[in-house]
């Protein structure tokens, strides 16, 4: 598919049905920008920096910034959903190698 035809379907994409499912561009993305700045400081405060369950966290919040403008739309609900068990697998995974680097780090 060429460039003009992808610019064709986006904007038909964001001037039509994300237009009405989501709001005002401007508004919905300062809700997710205030939220990811709470999610960011607390990241950077993190020795390891940002995690991979930080970013399914940025990704729920989006969705329910989204959700703000329209709560019964379910493709949202569904993914937020995904994106939070997601999250809860990234966690337990970066807790199980953060074990493993102490274990590590005590044997060197």
């Amino acid at each position: 598919m060429k460039r003009e035809e992808l610019l064709a379907i986006a904007e038909k994409a964001i001037n039509g049905d994300r237009a009405r499912d989501y709001g005002d561009a401007y508004e919905n993305f300062s809700r997710i920008a205030a939220g990811w700045g709470v999610i960011l400081g607390s990241a950077a405060g993190n020795v390891s920096g940002l995690r991979p369950e930080s970013v399914a966290l940025m990704m729920c919040w989006l969705k329910m910034c989204r959700l703000m403008n329209g709560i019964t739309h379910q493709d949202s609900w569904i993914d937020l959903i995904g994106y939070a068990a997601l999250g809860g697998e990234l966690a337990e995974r970066s807790l199980k190698e953060d074990e493993a680097e102490a274990l590590l780090e005590e044997s060197e």
